[in-house]
């Protein structure tokens, strides 16, 4: 049976979850679609459904994270787990709040606890403001993000502002309470009317403290972190049901990096990377222009792929985003980059790749869904931030998931290492810090 059934807004952020799962010893593979639920490995203790809805309408959002929700229960999952950003990433009308009031429909449940918070990387709330390290969540670059910028760190205040349901906080004051009289205020602000509750974390306990009120909810949300908490509080801790897994299956083929992310990190990423590789740089004001690129890119692709690992990027900085959207619509901008991605990465597999790292939680959607991939396992959170992960069909593919500001600056070269590493089939342990060394120096 399924003890945990979480619904991600994106992929990579759904593909984290999973590897942190895995790295407590709890199985859990990732799907994209619902169909793919079907046939699971029959040790899988959780799974994640990871979709693409962070910037659907809200009523799509709603009505998709819906649809999960039922199959996961129908595929008899004992609880669920809504998973956001820990930055809270959301536009001004969602799609956290109008995607909590449907699964609160829909299990019945009379309130809701939000967890963003994600300590270990850092990410603390405290009086439903959002910190990241010392820095409020709209001092930091986030702020800026062209798509969803997060201005104010008040997250009661965000919530408030794209839900119907009235929010309140369980506050730091409060956390320290027994769990008894936690439960207690909740109830008391449940009869006042209050059905979502933001909660403060300012350390790593007061994950647990969280764990252990909604470890018997039908339904939770949050960031990364608080599901390996629920897992602690549904098995005896001294059980570990699968060992943490460093390496995955071969996937023996040609290497390719394909980027759309546009942070400052991935660009230093793809910098370093580009001192000895070659990049394909796109222009996508060009490209909305030029209906041929894909086969030009392919062209560009298939005598240096004998060489080594390429790359195909999108990625640009601050100024030359806003000139692209400027020139095509930041909506034509994003759907286009998807679309061009998604198509060379199909061109590439032809060519023989079957290694990728993507950059960017929508890029990793876009080119999955292009190469036909629902399914795929995933291997115990490390330096590479939980995005490895491997398609085992007749086929296979490995692939290293990187959301914009993950990585250190060489993760490309680390993410390349670790498929090749399979390839030459080493199977280190999880805690082998000889080879792995830089495992504890994830970032967000």
């Amino acid at each position: 049976m399924l003890e945990l059934g979480v619904i991600a807004d994106d992929l990579t952020g759904g593909v984290k979850v999973a590897s942190l799962l895995e790295r407590e010893g709890v199985r859990c593979p990732a799907v994209t679609t619902t169909t793919a639920l079907n046939g699971l490995a029959n040790d899988a203790e959780a799974v994640v459904v990871a979709r693409k809805t962070l910037l659907l309408p809200p009523d799509e959002a709603a009505a998709d994270a819906r649809r999960c929700a039922a199959e996961l229960l129908a595929q008899g999952a004992r609880r669920l787990y809504y998973k956001y950003s820990a930055l809270f990433s959301s536009t001004a009308k969602g799609n956290i709040g109008p995607v909590s009031e449907a699964l609160l429909e829909l299990t019945g449940v009379d309130h809701l606890l939000f967890c963003p918070a994600f300590p270990e990387r850092d990410v603390t709330l405290y009086k439903g403001r959002l910190f990241v390290g010392r820095n409020m969540l709209h001092e930091i670059p986030k702020s800026r993000d062209p798509v969803t910028p997060m201005t104010n760190s008040n997250l009661v205040e965000v919530l408030q502002a794209q839900s119907r349901e009235k929010v309140g906080l369980l506050s730091y004051a409060e956390m320290r309470l027994s769990t008894a009289e936690r439960k207690r205020f909740l109830a008391r602000q449940v009869a006042e009317g209050v059905r979502f509750f933001l909660t403060d974390v300012v350390e790593t306990q007061d994950l647990a403290r969280i764990a252990e009120l909604a470890v018997d909810m039908p339904v939770s949300t949050g960031a990364d972190e608080l599901p390996v908490f629920l897992a602690r509080q549904w098995r005896d801790q001294a059980e570990r049901a699968a060992e943490p897994r460093t390496l995955l299956p071969p996937a023996p083929g040609s290497a390719a990096v394909i980027a759309g992310s546009c942070t400052p990190k991935t660009n230093r990423q793809l910098a370093r990377f580009e001192q000895a590789n070659p990049i394909f740089r796109i222009d996508l004001v060009e490209a909305a222009r030029a209906p041929s690129l894909v086969d030009r890119i392919a062209a560009w692709a298939g005598p240096r792929l004998s060489k080594g690992p390429i790359g195909v990027s999108t990625t640009a900085d601050e100024a030359e985003v806003r000139r692209v959207q400027r020139e095509l619509g930041r909506d034509r901008a994003a759907a286009l980059a998807d679309d061009v991605l998604g198509n060379v990465a199909k061109r590439l597999q032809r060519l023989g790749v079957r290694k990728f790292v993507l950059a960017g939680g929508e890029t990793s959607g876009a080119v999955m869904a292009s190469l036909g991939i629902d399914r795929v396992e995933v291997a115990a959170y490390d330096e590479l931030c939980g995005g490895y992960c491997h398609s085992a069909t007749a086929d296979p593919v490995a692939l290293v998931l990187k959301a914009g500001g993950a990585g250190e600056e060489d993760f490309i070269a680390a993410a390349l290492d670790r498929m090749r590493a399979a390839d030459a089939a080493i199977w280190p342990r999880a805690t082998d810090a000889a080879i792995w060394p830089r495992a504890a120096n994830a970032a967000i």
